[in-house]
């Protein structure tokens, strides 16, 4: 594509060459990656600036540059200057790949939690009402059930915009997406209209050097998206004290969900943990329009109400009735975000992506309430960073778990004994425990030990499909790994008679 054409939704300056005369084939902003007849756009990050990298793009052949200050290049280098590269970027990453988002119907949930779980609820109810829709948030990419591994919670804007173009290829019509507070700082989503918004919570968090610089500042960036993406409806959980903030000057129709206000156009209410043989969850009722309907949900604890009834609020705009989003919700785990793995009869096992103490104090608090015989929890600490979570998870899982296997969670280049040891001098030793450093070992050694009534709680992977080992993932998939041992123990006590 010439540049010319490329470039006719941004604002520069040619500061070497001719936009008319040049054609690329590819746009990149990683110096690592760029190759002949690309483009090179330099990002400035918090960590590193692009522009310090323009020499080792031209090295690799990079002939073509978009930048915010001139470049110490060449001169058969074409240079464009724009005042910002990240906005430039998502506006000529939309027209390479032909304005893609145009064409489907997307919602954007923000908010500090419950976004992958709305949103995997969402797709899993349109999916199923044979509505096609693909997912982008913190679980990667699904399209038509192949998943894509991705760096950050919303991808950067030429990544989103190929994925739009890939959904649009296989018959995708509509698509949800975790929308970071750094996305929409950083201009990530630029250029897309959402047919639905919605808002699940805000509490403190990514504040700090190379994120928010307040708590302000946080809340002020998740609000963009309902007042500058063209959003068609909003949906807001009433509950939460930054709802009238997030309200306050939109211009499109809202809906609310609340479990206090009998106003609210969704409300649910008498929320009622369940437990059955191999999973658990919570019972609910979902009034809306003056019908009131029950609600089963295969997650656990009564934030997961709330998470119902932004999914159930959501999918009612494009048609689906109460009734019907119930239905498939009863049949809906999460992947890693309390996911049920259904095993042994008797035995519960979960897998979550609580990786820090607040995380699991709260997952296991809420597994407490549904009256394990014994509550088992499997955890370990990331290699080289966080080490102050180490405290906090062991502190966590020796108040509230009944007993503890601790063991390796992406030890990097970290000695997973190392990380151990150091979660060992914070942990309570009254409390039973073991520590096995190969995760695998220990998840088999978790399901061996489980009895009756048991729940098992495997804290820290989630929805991830490998163990980081010295800069290396390895696959590593816990699912697996537990369904595995479970069907063994079955076939040794069917073989038993047992």
């Amino acid at each position: 594509m010439k540049l010319s054409e490329l470039f006719k939704n941004i604002e520069y300056t040619v500061l070497c060459g001719n936009a008319d005369a040049c054609e690329v084939d590819r746009i990149e902003y990683n110096s690592r990656l760029i190759n002949e007849g690309e483009l090179f756009v330099c990002l400035p990050g918090a960590r590193a600036d692009g522009h310090d990298f323009a020499a080792a793009a031209y090295r690799a052949g990079c002939r073509a540059f978009l930048c915010e200050r001139p470049l110490d290049l060449p001169s058969n280098a074409f240079q464009a200057a724009t005042p910002d590269t990240r906005s430039a970027l998502a506006e000529i990453s939309a027209a390479f790949y032909g304005y893609p988002a145009e064409k489907l119907h997307i919602i954007g949930i923000t908010g500090t939690k419950g976004k992958t779980t709305t949103s995997l609820l969402i797709q899993s109810i349109l999916e199923k009402s044979g509505i096609p829709c693909a997912y982008i948030g913190s679980n990667g990419v699904i399209i038509n059930g192949k998943h894509v591994e991705t760096v950050n919670t919303t991808p950067e804007s030429r990544e989103l915009q190929h994925y739009f173009s890939i959904m649009l290829s296989e018959g995708v019509t509509h698509a949800v997406i975790e929308v970071s507070s750094q996305a929409l700082n950083h201009n990530r989503v630029q250029g897309i209209s959402f047919d639905v918004c919605i808002f699940t919570n805000l509490s403190p968090d990514h504040i700090g050097e190379g994120e928010h610089a307040s708590f302000e500042e946080y809340r002020a960036a998740k609000k963009k998206l309902f007042t500058d993406y063209g959003c068609r409806l909003a949906i807001f959980n009433e509950d939460d004290d930054a709802a009238s903030f997030m309200k306050d000057g939109i211009s499109c129709p809202a809906l609310v969900f609340s479990t206090k206000d009998e106003n609210a156009d969704f409300v649910g209410t008498s929320p009622m943990p369940y437990r059955d043989e191999t999973s658990l969850g919570i019972f609910f009722n979902c009034s809306n329009a003056g019908r009131t309907t029950r609600v089963q949900m295969r997650n656990p604890g009564e934030f997961s109400v709330c998470n119902g009834l932004a999914a159930i609020a959501a999918c009612s705009y494009y048609g689906v009735s109460v009734k019907d989003a119930a239905d498939i919700l009863a049949l809906t785990s999460v992947t890693g975000r309390f996911e049920v793995v259904d095993g042994i009869p008797g035995r519960t096992f979960i897998i979550d992506y609580a990786h820090n103490g607040l995380s699991l104090t709260s997952a296991l608090t809420v597994l407490r309430k549904y009256e394990p015989e014994r509550l088992i929890c499997v955890f370990g600490s990331v290699g080289g960073r966080t080490k102050n979570r180490r405290r906090e998870l062991a502190e966590a899982s020796s108040a509230l778990a009944d007993y503890s296997i601790i063991t390796s969670d992406n030890p990097d280049f970290e000695a997973p004994s190392d990380i151990t040891d150091e979660i060992l001098e914070h942990y309570d030793k009254s409390t039973p425990y073991e520590v096995i450093i190969d995760r695998e070992d220990a998840v088999r050694r978790a399901v061996q030990m489980a009895e009756q009534n048991d729940i098992v709680l495997f804290a820290g992977k989630g929805h991830e499909r490998y163990q980081l080992i010295r800069g290396e993932k390895v696959p590593f998939s816990e699912r697996e790994i537990i369904r595995d041992e479970c069907r063994t123990i079955m076939l040794q006590s069917a073989a038993h008679g047992e």
